[in-house]
């Protein structure tokens, strides 16, 4: 399965891959950009790519990726650019506020990323305010929604995705007992993240 979005990216590629491999019979030279061409394409397919997941019980991972920081009310999950870029909310509940700030696009796996282009997502649930903010990083340059204010979210659900390598931070309200450790890799719905105390 693809990811929502990808169809303009993987047509457009597809169709100058078409355009080129046509002008090939006349100019063989293109092959060479034809090949070029399908490895882009192939790559394309690889980053859009967006498999089903079996939904993990307590508050789930919202990425695909490497926990690079953990305290007591935070989370932060680096998506390298070979990970599944489709973010899930790692909670149920009402989403109250999406904000999209327009920044940087520094290397999204350092500290020094905090005025990057980010998307900031509020979920109200029984436990309080739950924040996933997406952050973009230096060849990420945009973040998509799937969601909208107002909207009820289930754990699990697929919330937006953001495009090529990134990270995504979550804010708790309360404490959490964490069952992952820095440095652990996880997948977004499926690897448990913890619970709420």
């Amino acid at each position: 399965m693809l990811a929502e979005g990808a169809g303009v990216p993987l047509v457009l590629i597809s169709v100058s891959l078409l355009l080129v491999l046509i002008l090939s019979i006349f100019y063989p030279v293109l092959m060479v950009v034809s090949v070029i061409q399908l490895v882009i394409l192939f790559i394309a397919i690889i980053f859009f790519r967006d498999p089903e997941r079996q939904i993990s019980s307590g508050i789930v991972s919202p990425a695909d990726g490497k926990i690079i920081k953990l305290d007591k009310g935070a989370l932060t999950v680096y998506m390298g650019i070979h990970n599944v870029h489709v973010n899930r909310s790692p909670v149920s509940g009402q989403m109250i506020s999406i904000e999209h700030i327009p920044g940087q696009h520094r290397p999204a796996n350092v500290e020094d990323c905090q005025n990057n282009e980010r998307q900031t997502f509020k979920i109200e649930t029984d436990y309080g305010m739950v924040t996933v903010t997406q952050i973009a990083g230096i060849i990420a340059r945009r973040t998509v929604p799937y969601v909208k204010k107002g909207e009820h979210v289930k754990k699990g659900q697929r919330i937006g995705m953001i495009r090529f390598g990134s990270r995504v931070e979550l804010k708790f309200p309360r404490k959490v007992s964490f069952s992952v450790r820095k440095g652990d890799l996880v997948k977004a719905g499926e690897t448990t993240l913890g619970v709420w105390i």
